[in-house]
């Protein structure tokens, strides 16, 4: 995190110092990802050899998105990404892993400033990795039942951002390029791009993303595609200075218990999840003629001791999408209204504290519990904030608040449980950014 840090303020300086040499060309960028990689998880396929046993299929999907600023030939983007791998199935039960990624991206721009843009960039990070095998029929209509017998299998995580985002660590990087291509928007300032990565993305510390006596670093290696779709400004298409796409962290609570669930627990001997939710997201957004738009992403987590043997999480992702109008702006301070419509997903997991290694965890699974739901979510949100210029106007520090109301439009049961009250409700965050 410091060398992240350090990172930031050399390129500020840069870009600080570029911007006093003259008039110097900028993007700002929003964008979405797909693609896959390949890897494979090498140690345990070796266990399962040794086993006469199939290796598992490699290779993820990857679903992300990001943020890129270019000054001249500079790049600087933050980037979240999402990498599902492939299911393999063992007598009753499937395997899977997902992986988390969140990178700062530095880069050189190898075109001048146009229709066409080809980068080498560099991305330092941190991640998450999830490794589970889990009985294939899991679904659950009693939740008293699957509370009295929760061992469907087991759970293993290294940096668990389901007990929250703040608990996301290690050490990821890639190389890469990056090419993408302009098309105008009618009657826009707006640009819609095309755009691709490809590279080669890994951890480079051995044995950093050991679980229970296996190195799962191979996941987190791999040579990647990625291709998808980007909403850019460049400065020569627009007329009002504060125009631009910007990237914002914030962190908040949400002002709701799960206390209908927690009746479940109390009833069936474990303890009840006593924490309000935090939340910890990326928000860009983009302004222009006083028009708001862009994409929220943040993860909510609360978790405890549910026992003796167990800990138990609640989790929930939202994704949304989000249109407004600026209501008013003074010199630097901005007042502004959005709604948004997005995916939400609620997660709980019951698990054992005390999992044996491999590979006597393979041959005796069930030790952990998991229960998933999703559906639609809807927002509405004012939000206050002052931008900074620093650097000669190079690009703005924003500071903001945002207040909001959330409606679920799906019913997200665990098992007989509806828990639209629990999704529902208000929330306050706390952000800093940075806009061109």
């Amino acid at each position: 995190m410091r060398g992240i840090i350090g990172a930031l303020l050399c390129y500020f300086f840069v870009f600080g110092s570029l911007r006093a040499q003259g008039n110097l060309t900028e993007r700002s960028t929003l964008y979405f990802l797909v693609g896959s990689s390949g890897s494979t998880i090498r140690d345990f396929n070796e266990m399962l050899a040794e086993k006469g046993i199939s290796p598992l299929r490699g290779g993820y999907r990857t679903i992300g998105i990001g943020y890129q600023y270019r000054l001249t030939d500079f790049i600087l983007g933050f980037e979240l990404l999402q990498n599902n791998g492939s299911n393999s199935y063992f007598r009753e039960y499937r395997m899977d892993h997902r992986t988390t990624r969140f990178y700062l991206n530095v880069g050189y721009s190898l075109t001048q400033e146009g229709r066409f843009q080809l980068i080498h960039y560099m991305s330092l990070g941190s991640g998450y990795l999830n490794f589970q095998m889990l009985r294939d029929e899991r679904r659950v209509d009693d939740l008293n039942a699957f509370l009295e017998q929760p061992a469907q299998g087991f759970l293993i995580r290294k940096h668990d951002i389901q007990r929250g985002s703040g608990n996301l660590g290690g050490f990821l990087t890639e190389i890469g390029f990056q090419f993408g291509y302009d098309i105008p928007l009618p009657g826009l300032e707006e640009n819609m791009g095309l755009m691709g990565k490809f590279g080669y993305s890994f951890s480079p510390f051995a044995g950093a993303w050991n679980l229970n006596g296996i190195t799962f670093d191979n996941l987190q290696s791999g040579a990647f595609l990625r291709l998808g779709a980007a909403l850019s400004m460049p400065d020569q298409n627009l007329f009002f200075p504060d125009a631009g796409i910007g990237v914002h962290f914030f962190y908040g609570r949400n002002f709701r218990s799960p206390d209908r669930l927690n009746s479940y627990f109390v009833e069936n001997g474990w303890n009840p999840l006593e924490q309000a939710p935090y939340n910890l997201g990326i928000k860009i957004m983009g302004e222009n003629r006083s028009r708001m738009y862009g994409v929220d992403v943040f993860n909510l987590g609360t978790s405890g001791e549910a026992g003796p043997t167990h800990r138990h999480t609640l989790n929930s992702v939202r994704v949304y999408g989000n249109y407004g109008y600026q209501l008013f702006k003074r010199r630097n301070l901005e007042l502004g209204a959005t709604l948004g419509l997005g995916y939400g997903n609620l997660r709980y997991s019951l698990e054992h504290t005390a999992k044996p290694d491999f590979p006597l965890l393979f041959e005796e699974p069930d030790f952990d519990g998991y229960l998933r739901s999703s559906g639609l979510m809807s927002k509405s949100e004012v939000a206050v904030s002052y931008a900074l210029p620093v650097f000669n106007n190079t690009f703005r520090l924003v500071y903001s608040a945002h207040a909001g109301y959330e409606v679920p439009l799906s019913r997200y049961r665990l098992g007989e449980l509806t828990m639209a009250n629990y999704m529902s409700g208000p929330y306050v965050q706390l952000g800093f950014g940075l806009r061109p």
